[in-house]
């Protein structure tokens, strides 16, 4: 019998990849959903991309609901906690993502602690190590960085939320003296092929660049990473020994969203890419009166540069070049029928 792994968020982008990744080798697959109606389509995109639905199953859990949790987590060897709010619009009270972060990141350690799994791997965020700080910085961010909420930099809702999610698990690990069996994997912006119809968050992006609803492009840049390498860190990091303990942030590269644009027209005829860029002028002129004009006001000018090495070591190979995980998005956003070009990619 295969060893079971608790897998939390399995509908959403990153939980659908590690799922999938589990079950090519060889494990069961327990995912949890906040909706049972939601597993069907759970089993239809897995089969569909050839994985054995003989070993998925599925729990009802929800990060901000103590139900489920301990009953779940009974005959479960490895967890992999992915669940956590994430939406590109600011929400009006910050505590609507700090909340289900946090004390869905309790729930689950603590279940899991309950139950002796034997490695718990969370899916934290570059959020949670390179924000709150000035642009003058030019050292680039690593394991050994912690993102600065008191900081000289304001700190948005989401990197608030991952910050003090990732830094309640280590907590905790450390209450139970088991902090050898945590790894935190912290990810850039996530791109990459969609499994399903879903697009999540980060490759709706990619979507409103496309398609023409996103009008104009902010003059900032962002820091990406391809999805089906974060999918075998977290595999790696559930099997690795030399893991346990550890944080691995990954990012390949940071581009703006000029670079971004340009890429898609070239690579998508017919899509309709934004030229115009929204002025920096204006975004500072409304970030006193918009969250997310403020949110984006702090990156203007700002480039963040993460160190690879461990992440490269921890999947053994380089990472995938983050122009092909945006053309990768692109071209699945197609196959999945939610973009539809006159001429196909190129």
């Amino acid at each position: 019998m295969s060893d079971r792994v608790l897998v939390t968020g399995i509908s959403g982008f990153l939980g659908g990849h590690v799922a999938l990744k589990l079950l090519q080798n060889g494990y069961t697959v327990r995912g949890s959903v906040r909706k049972p109606d939601k597993a069907d389509q759970v089993r239809k995109t897995m089969a569909a991309h050839g994985a054995d639905i003989n070993r998925l199953e599925f729990a009802t859990l929800d990060l901000e609901n103590d139900a489920g949790w301990r009953e779940e987590m009974a005959d479960v060897t490895y967890v992999q906690h992915v669940a956590s709010p994430f939406n590109l619009q600011t929400p009006t009270d910050k505590m609507e993502l700090i909340r289900p972060a946090v004390g869905g990141t309790e729930r689950a350690i603590r279940a899991a602690l309950g139950s002796g799994v034997k490695r718990i791997v969370l899916t934290s965020s570059m959020a949670a190590i390179a924000y709150g700080y000035p642009k003058s910085r030019t050292t680039p961010f690593s394991a050994a960085d912690w993102t600065q909420l008191n900081g000289p930099v304001y700190v948005a809702a989401y990197p608030e939320s991952k910050t003090l999610a990732e830094r309640r698990a280590w907590e905790l690990m450390a209450e139970a003296s088991r902090t050898d069996d945590l790894v935190t994997i912290n990810p850039a912006g996530i791109m990459g092929p969609v499994l399903d119809k879903d697009p999540g968050t980060t490759a709706a992006l990619i979507l409103g660049l496309l398609n023409g609803s996103i009008p104009a492009m902010p003059p900032i840049e962002s820091p990406i990473v391809d999805v089906r390498d974060i999918a075998e860190a977290h595999l790696q990091a559930m099997i690795k020994p030399g893991a346990g303990g550890k944080r691995f942030p990954f990012c390949e590269s940071t581009l703006h969203f000029s670079e971004i644009a340009d890429l898609l027209a070239r690579n998508f005829p017919g899509a309709k890419v934004p030229t115009r860029h929204v002025p920096a002028w204006l975004i500072r002129l409304f970030a006193p009166f918009n969250k997310d004009m403020r949110n984006i006001s702090t990156e203007l000018g700002y480039r963040r540069v993460m160190e690879t090495a461990s992440a490269t070591s921890l999947i053994g190979r380089p990472l995938i070049p983050a122009r092909e995980a945006i053309i990768a998005t692109g071209k699945s956003l197609i196959e999945q029928g939610l973009l539809s070009l006159n001429a196909g990619p190129k």
